[in-house]
């Protein structure tokens, strides 16, 4: 059947021979021509033909891929949550701390290519089962490390970058040959929701988890035995689709891999966007942060006025961006520049803001919120909503390329005016920013005690002095 997990450890799991025969009903192919040119989609029936697996089952398969980046981005931010009691473990100051995840990042980052080879040849489950098992080893042994051996903590972080790379370039690919078109959005979107909700938890756990135990080091001892389950879970619920099948028409040859010169000669035509994205978010976040520097000698409220220029600024040129796309490529590439130069300003100043707006003994659990707020009101439900505008335009036009190209331009202008509406808030950020500082500022130094929750008392005079009396004798 297809899709079973009868091919050997690490070796090619969709086998031509098991892919369903053309024509059979409910596959590509089987449903006529309906229209030359235009992608077939299989109904749920031929999905389940194709896959092999029910759609009950290809929904569990997508529960437990979300199970495990949830986990992924908990074992991230959880050393965040307990930064502060490594830092004194180890004596360390935060130059060293930083390295913790410079080190994590640069493996991860060196690694994602040598999984993604891996996933488009090798059985993905199995990969995934491997690397997952040996990333819950690594922070378990992690939490063991001696005082004295610093840079074997920094070794352990590197090693847990295998496990993150080996789950984060393949899982996603596996959603994509179970599902097409509308199901596929929605299901990714699910996916890529644990990533905020992960990264909270993380914090959340972390710094908890060290209150409760006592000792931060059972905090990196909390996701390990997730792993565990989490390797049980991949072994006995996931099963590998074919490559590709739910894509392809009944009349084309299977996919067969290429060479990686090959992949990454293909892949270079599609990175003019990225490559545009990474040097304007340098650009950007550099310039934000030295021009707020420069403004707070005159202007105290300059942090959330920069951030306000940024958003506000980056909206029409982004916008002009999607309006141009379809007559100037030149120009859509020039204005989307501009606009995610001046959308970056705001990223380092944000966390800045944040930080000095919130006491020492709660900046976790408020960053742990920030990121979870600003997830759950951007990328976590964004692309979903992007595409139900998409598809409501749709249907009240007659199908064709030009049709889904208007949709989806129209459905992302949207993104425009959300970056207007937040540079509106920072405009009101900017009316509150010096007094929630100074009060931050003041509760720090221990000058400003904080009243208690069960403080019911009113001042009333008595006897020509004021005393402070319970608000039912009054009521009385």
């Amino acid at each position: 059947m297809a899709g079973s997990d009868t091919a050997p450890f690490l070796s090619q799991a969709d086998d031509p021979e098991d892919r369903p025969v053309p024509g059979t009903p409910g596959l590509p192919g089987s449903m006529g021509n309906p229209k030359s040119g235009e992608p077939e989609v299989p109904d749920r029936e031929g999905l389940r033909r194709i896959t092999g697996l029910s759609p009950g089952h290809s929904a569990l398969i997508v529960a437990v891929l979300c199970y495990i980046n949830l986990l992924n981005y908990m074992d991230r931010f959880t050393v965040a949550g307990v930064l502060p009691d490594i830092e004194q473990f180890f004596s360390i100051g935060d130059s060293s701390s930083g390295l913790i995840q410079t080190v994590f990042i640069s493996s991860y980052m060196v690694l994602a290519p040598v999984f993604g080879y891996l996933g488009d040849r090798y059985n993905r489950k199995y990969l995934m089962c491997g690397g997952i098992a040996f990333w819950s080893l690594v922070t378990l042994g992690s939490s063991f490390i001696p005082r004295e051996r610093f840079w074997l903590l920094l070794l352990t972080r590197g090693l847990v970058g295998v496990g993150e790379a080996s789950y984060s370039t393949i899982a996603p690919t596996l959603i994509a040959d179970l599902f097409v078109a509308d199901q596929r959005s929605r299901m990714l979107s699910v996916f890529y929701f644990a990533i905020p909700v992960g990264s909270g938890l993380g914090y959340i756990a972390g710094s908890k988890v060290k209150d409760v135990a006592g000792d931060w080091h059972w905090a990196l001892r909390v996701t390990p035995g997730l792993g565990v389950v989490a390797v049980l879970l991949l072994f006995l619920v996931v099963r590998e689709p074919p490559r590709g099948a739910v894509e392809r028409h009944s009349d084309s040859p299977p996919l067969s891999p290429t060479s990686w010169w090959v992949d990454l000669r293909a892949l270079a035509r599609n990175l003019i966007f990225g490559l545009i994205t990474c040097l304007t978010g340098v650009l950007g976040v550099g310039l934000g942060v030295e021009i707020s520097r420069r403004l707070r000698r005159s202007n105290p409220r300059a942090d959330p006025l920069v951030c306000a220029a940024g958003l506000l600024g980056s909206a029409p040129f982004l916008f002009l961006s999607l309006a141009c796309a379809r007559g100037s490529i030149v120009a859509t590439y020039i204005f989307i520049f501009i606009g995610e130069t001046l959308l970056s300003m705001n990223w380092a100043i944000v966390a800045d803001i944040l930080l000095y707006v919130v006491i020492p003994t709660r900046r976790s659990t408020a960053e742990a919120f920030q990121i979870v707020l600003s997830h759950l009101l951007g990328d976590a439900g964004s692309p979903y909503l992007i595409g139900l505008i998409s598809d409501r335009l749709r249907r009240d036009w007659p199908p064709s390329f030009l049709s889904e190209f208007r949709a989806l331009q129209f459905s992302l202008m949207l993104c425009a005016f959300v970056g207007a509406l937040g540079g509106a808030a920072f405009l009101g950020t900017a009316i509150f920013i010096e007094g929630d500082r100074r009060r931050a500022q003041l509760h720090a130094q221990g000058l400003l005690p904080e009243a208690g929750p069960a403080d019911d008392r009113i001042v009333v005079p008595q006897r020509g002095r004021s005393t402070r009396v319970p608000v039912s004798s009054v009521l009385i």
